[in-house]
Formats: structure tokens, sequence, C-alpha cells
């Protein structure tokens, strides 16, 4: 049995669902999950659904994320934003290290933190480091970026590379399977999914069903719901001021973020739109679930370029459904393959954070 650590940043919810479906397959095969490290936004809180699933111990750190402009994501206050802050990522990075030391972990898994990158550069544990996250397909040298490569790419591709400091391996969780990389850290690895997905049964209802990160975008999808009432909609948004369901008119509810919920809806809707979450992504995939991508920001529009060559569905600059359901008749599942690509997940990472153990010992064994 070995013992693993989490850090995980804990902006959104795929990072916290992949490190729950992880923790899922390693104590199903006799590992121990000793705790997670939850890189926070200041004056956010864990996720329920998080604090209900995971079964180890929690601690929360204050952690950089990103930071909303007039027209979106703004890398540029997100950077000034966090300089103003360096004082309380010290102090994170030193939390860090405390857990680490009282833990004893054989492992430390990293869900794409930044400041979980850093500890591991700065402090130079003794544990082996590993990385998860769909962001590593961006070391891969066959991964295809959106044509503008400007500020955002090379942040984006910065931000990646700090996560990814010291870790021996970086599981580049992928939508299909793609040639071995020159990067002999990456190792291209199927979504982890919750088991929660895998024992839905999907059916085809006559509404759509869209997520949107903020409630800002929301405002999109009301304008173009007056011009189309007789399409039902539901919608999920993160409005706390609003009531557990909002009904707009008779064909339009706004949901609060709710993750069963959201789930058991998406598993009958006719398909989804979203901002392009990997996570949201991957799981209408498995349910067979057309999807249209809004990106929201660059890291997005990564996601959902390599979605739509992926086969999941298509991209759109707005929320206009019409692009959607003009697409729909022409879609083809790609369901049966992407659950036999799933179907790969335990073993592909069980395969390779064993042998990350067994190089430990090893290293011990001639120290």
């Amino acid at each position: 049995m070995s013992k693993y650590l989490f850090i995980i940043q804990g902006e959104g919810r795929g990072h916290l669902t992949q490190a729950l479906a992880l923790a899922q397959i390693l104590q199903a095969n006799g590992h121990e999950v000793t705790g997670a490290l939850v890189g926070m936004g200041a004056g956010r809180s864990l996720p329920a659904f998080f604090t209900d699933q995971f079964s180890a111990s929690t601690h929360t750190f204050d952690s950089p994320h990103l930071v909303m402009g007039s027209k979106g994501i703004s890398f540029s206050k997100t950077i000034f934003f966090h300089l103003f802050r360096l004082r309380h990522y010290l102090r994170s990075l030193s939390k860090i290290n405390k857990v680490v030391k009282a833990s004893q972990p054989d492992v430390i898994v990293n869900f794409y933190d930044a400041l979980g990158g850093l500890y591991a550069l700065m402090y130079r544990p003794a544990v082996p480091v590993v990385a998860v996250g769909h962001h590593y397909l961006f070391l891969h040298n066959d991964f295809q970026f959106p044509q503008k490569r400007g500020l955002d790419y090379w942040l984006l591709k910065i931000n990646t590379h700090i996560t990814a400091a010291k870790a021996q391996k970086l599981f580049a969780l992928s939508f299909q399977p793609l040639p071995y990389s020159t990067n002999q850290r990456v190792i291209v690895s199927p979504p982890l999914l919750r088991q929660a997905v895998a024992q839905l049964s999907p059916t085809t209802q006559n509404y759509l069903l869209a997520y949107v990160t903020y409630a800002s975008m929301s405002d999109t999808i009301i304008e173009w719901h007056q011009r189309h009432p007789e399409v039902r909609l539901h919608c999920f948004w993160d409005k706390p001021d609003y009531p557990e369901e909002y009904h707009y008119d008779s064909t339009l509810t706004f949901h609060r973020v709710n993750g069963p919920k959201y789930l058991e809806m998406m598993a009958h809707c006719r398909a989804l739109v979203t901002t392009a979450g990997f996570e949201s992504v991957c799981e209408a995939m498995y349910l067979g679930k057309p999807v249209m991508m809004v990106p929201a920001h660059y890291e997005q529009a990564c996601n959902a370029l390599d979605a739509q060559n992926a086969g999941a569905g298509i991209g759109a600059d707005i929320f206009d459904l019409s692009i959607l359901l003009n697409y729909l008749p022409q879609h083809q599942s790609i369901q049966e393959d992407f659950q036999q690509w799933c179907g790969q997940t335990a073993a592909v990472f069980l395969h390779h954070l064993e042998e990350v153990v067994s190089d430990k010992q090893v290293l011990v064994a001639f120290a």
C-alpha cells in the first residue's frame, strides 16, 4: 500500500472532480489518500460536492486565481492582483510544507496548482511529485493551439511549466489517444471521471442544458431565449442571491450549481452548452451528448479546439444557441470510442504511479 497526498487547484470544479476520481481509483486498489491541500481564491470555500465525497482530511490555502475583467477573464488583471498578495502565498507554501511533513506521503499529486509547483521548486521535498491536468497536453508536440498566440498563449505555457516544476510524470488528460510525446515526462492519459458519471442511464429529452462559470454570461442566454421562447432551456449558474431554482419563464429555468443535479440533467438533455471546461465536455462525451463550447478565456479556447477535433461538438464565440441547433443534425456520436478510452483510466494511472513509488524505493535502498 502506498500513501498519496493531493495538492489541488480549487478554482472551478474540474480539478476537484479529477481528484475525487483518482482517490476512488487508488482506494479501490488498496492505496491510501492521506489528505488534500486545496488552493482557493480569497473569500472562497470548498464546495459541498467535494467535502461530502472526499473521505480524507482537507486543508485550504490562499492560492492565485483568475480575475474577471469587463470582457471576461483578464490575464493582465490577474497578474497585477496577485503581485500584491505575494506575502500570503509565501505563508501558503509554508503551510503546504508542514502538511507534507506531517502526512509523510509516498507521492505528492499536484492537480495543476501553481503553488504546488512552486513548493516543489523551492522546498525540493524528498517525496516524488507527479502532476495531473489536461493542460499538460499543451506540452505535447502534436497539440494544436488556436491561431491567436499572443500574451495569453505565453502566460498559459509559463503557468503550466510552473505547476509542472520537479514533477517526474505529467499526466496529460486527453479527449482521445495521441502518439507518444517527445517530452518524455508527458503521459497521455484518459480523463478522470467520477463513478457517478458511469452509473447514469442517459436518455434524450426535449431541452438544452447550459453551464456558465460566471453568472454574467447568462445575459447572452437570456437575450437569445427572448428571441426563441419556444426552445426549452435549463441553465446552471453560480448566483447565490437567487433561489435554488429560478423560473425565468415557462421554458427557461436557472439552477444554482449542484453537481449531482447537473449530471442528472446532462444525462437527459438534447445537447450541452458550456464554457469549454475540460471536465464538463468529457462528461457530455461519455453520456453521448453533443456540445457547443463557448470559451471564456484562452485556456478554454484550447480545450474547445481540442474537443472539436476529437468530435465532441462545435465551438462558438458567443452563447448563440442557434449555432448549436443548426449543428445538431450533422453531429456524429463518438460515445462508444470515448467510453472505451475512459475504460483505460485506472490501468494507466496505477501503472505509472506504482512505477514512481518503485523508483523511490530503489533510490532509498541505494542511499
